[in-house]
């Protein structure tokens, strides 16, 4: 069982239950090889804080001393491990080596045999190499086993693994076929050649591909990624689960890992390492080492690089920054650059997962930071739902002040009497003065020094927005001084940030009639919307954007068609829904397929009657794929109002 707890974007937070243990996501499974061990399983789990670890099933299985203990004692007595153990089929085996002398039947069954938590299908390892056809043709095979397997697992979760080789489209095929079978956890496999040749832009259309077409009920777990140069990149694409069997690997061959790379102990300069395993020691001191003495500190070290830098993973993640962390990282090295880019591409798939606000602000990293999906959905939704107050624009620079509306008071004052809409140029590109305290345009920062790219693209968006909204554009300093009255902009800023926020058939429903704006006596800025006497809105401070009352909900449901902003629950929640309880994703029977994490719902029963309002956690797809977990963050349910 699988539960989302927090999230940012694909990334998530997640408890993972695996019969009466569980294992919190993001999470790193070092791999154990039963027939060296070097750094005992016992104190992978009580020093290094492991609660899950990955063998391989196949060389237990092949070897007679370790067959028999397994298969008398148990996995988990033999390697003196309480968490969770996977493990693998030999299908890494058959990649390095060739075919393997075992069936999936036999080897599943073994699985089963010595008390395995996750057994691994005997899946077909599909090269980077392989044609299309060579490679379909074994996705058959892989998808014929996996459903074997699922009808012989017993109490045994099982790995169903996505394989396709590069092609994206047998990608999300396999991992559609996966989705619909009885699996536990969705591995993507066939990914260590890629990672090894570092192709990490092709490594992001595969795991983007397999993402598309996985359960989101099921954790993913990406194989053989264990350095900790990419963990911050493949969380950030929904990667829950990672392996590594390098940390050891690594060690024997007297190579240590660090952020920006792996580096041989013979060709470094400084042993420039905190970590507790490296404390007290110098290079000296690891090269006049026995071997087998530096292997264990050096896969000590690795260990603890991993551990650091998830932990660092989590935070950013908990904090709703882990693009910037994932930017940072892949600066690290060229190729891993080339990932982040191609990542871009994608942008479409991740901003259904993206949410609407943040807590904290956006820091600007570089130019790629324009791939994050929150420049597509505000581009998007400014040329979708905007609804400029008159047909002619006074363009003003980007100013270091946020909102605009403060630093540029008495100008945006000037051009609103001579009937013009104020339009900053900011690095999102065009913002209309009654946006400018929405997130993220208001919670961003950028350098003062703006890069080629940014600027550019700036000049083209500013270009074509200013041509499709307007008849006329002129920059702020030519705007004439007009007498008379100042516009209500407050009411602007209103209107504007209802059509953004909920499209503009559902802002026409809550602006009807007379419209009262209560703003706040210390800042001046907008608090509630009361229209014909109704409270339908309550703008928040810290995001600029409304949260939406009942009586505001009713409006939008009776104006706009379900399933529109809706998330339909089953009778039997009725009750706790309308008493200000948060809607579970397993009471849900249908939700608005365009709802956005964070975003404002309204929660109503099987007749379309609104019990509650409140803000999404999950995406449509996830409300209806996930067994267990919070859907809707209520509000207020109808029976508080």
């Amino acid at each position: 069982m699988f539960e989302i707890i927090r999230r940012d974007g694909l990334a998530r937070i997640g408890k993972f239950t695996v019969g009466d243990k569980v294992v919190e996501t993001p999470a790193l499974l070092p791999v154990v090889n039963p027939k060296i061990c070097t750094v005992p399983p016992r104190e992978l789990h009580d020093t290094f804080g492991f609660n899950a670890l990955i063998t391989n099933s196949y060389i237990i299985r092949n070897n007679k001393d370790l067959k028999e203990t397994a298969q008398a004692v148990g996995l988990h007595e033999m390697l003196d491990f309480p968490g969770v153990i996977m493990t693998d089929s030999g299908t890494f085996q058959s990649h390095m080596y060739g075919e393997v002398e075992v069936t999936n039947e036999e080897i599943v069954e073994f699985q089963k045999s010595i008390g395995t938590d996750i057994g691994t299908v005997l899946d077909v390892f599909t090269e980077p190499d392989w044609s299309y056809e060579k490679t379909k043709h074994s996705l058959e095979t892989t998808l014929e086993r996996t459903q074997k397997a699922c009808e012989m697992k017993g109490d045994m979760m099982i790995n169903g693994v996505v394989q396709g080789s590069v092609y994206t489209d047998l990608r999300e095929y396999s991992a559609s076929a996966m989705a619909s079978m009885d699996v536990d956890v969705h591995p993507v496999g066939g990914v260590v050649p890629l990672m090894e040749q570092y192709r990490y832009a092709e490594l992001v259309d595969v795991v983007m591909a397999s993402k598309k077409g996985l359960n989101p009920s099921r954790p993913v777990h990406l194989f053989g990624a264990g350095h900790p140069m990419i963990l911050a990149l493949a969380t950030l694409m929904g990667c829950d689960l990672f392996d590594s069997a390098s940390y050891a690997k690594f060690a024997r061959d007297d190579r240590m890992m660090f952020l920006d790379g792996t580096f041989r102990l013979q060709d470094m300069q400084t042993l420039d390492c905190g970590c507790p395993a490296c404390r007290g020691h110098t290079l000296q001191d690891l090269r006049k080492m026995k071997p087998k003495e530096r292997t264990k500190l050096i896969a000590e070290h690795n260990l603890y690089q991993i551990t650091q830098e998830l932990a660092l993973v989590k935070r950013y993640l908990k904090e709703g920054r882990l693009w910037e962390l994932a930017e940072i990282r892949c600066r690290s090295h060229p190729a891993l650059l080339d990932g982040l880019r191609r990542l871009r591409e994608w942008q479409d798939l991740m901003e259904i997962y993206d949410p609407i606000s943040r807590e904290g602000a956006v820091f600007y990293t570089g130019p790629e930071s324009r791939s994050r999906p929150g420049y597509l959905r505000y581009m998007r939704r400014l040329n979708e739902r905007y609804i400029p107050e008159t047909d002619k624009a006074a363009v003003f620079p980007e100013s270091s002040g946020k909102p605009y509306s403060r630093p540029y008071a008495e100008e945006f004052a000037k051009a609103r009497r001579a009937g013009y809409t104020p339009v900053v140029m900011s690095p999102w590109g065009p913002v209309p003065a009654e946006l400018d305290e929405m997130y993220p345009l208001a919670q961003s920062l950028f350098p003062e020094i703006a890069d080629r790219e940014t600027t550019e693209a700036i000049e083209t968006l500013a270009q074509d927005f200013l041509m499709s909204k307007f008849k006329e554009s002129i920059e702020y300093d030519q705007v004439p001084d007009v007498d008379g009255e100042d516009v209500n902009a407050d009411l602007i800023r209103a209107k504007a940030v209802a059509r953004y926020q909920f499209g503009i058939e559902a802002a026409d429903a809550l602006f009807r009639g007379r419209i009262e704006l209560v703003t706040s006596k210390k800042t001046g800025k907008i608090r509630n919307v009361i229209s014909d006497g109704e409270h339908v809105l309550s703008m928040r401070a810290g995001d600029g954007f409304y949260t939406l009352r009942m009586e505001g909900a009713k409006r939008i449901v009776g104006a706009v068609p379900a399933p529109y902003m809706r998330v339909k629950v089953m009778a039997d929640a009725v009750p706790f829904v309308s008493e200000g309880r948060n809607a579970f994703s397993q009471f849900v029977l249908e939700c608005d397929p365009d709802i956005r994490p964070m975003e404002e719902v309204i929660v109503t029963d099987p007749d379309d009657r609104p019990v509650a309002t409140g803000r999404a956690f999950l995406t449509a797809f996830e409300m209806g794929s996930m067994k267990k977990g919070m859907a809707v963050k209520v509000r207020s349910g109808s029976d508080d109002e």
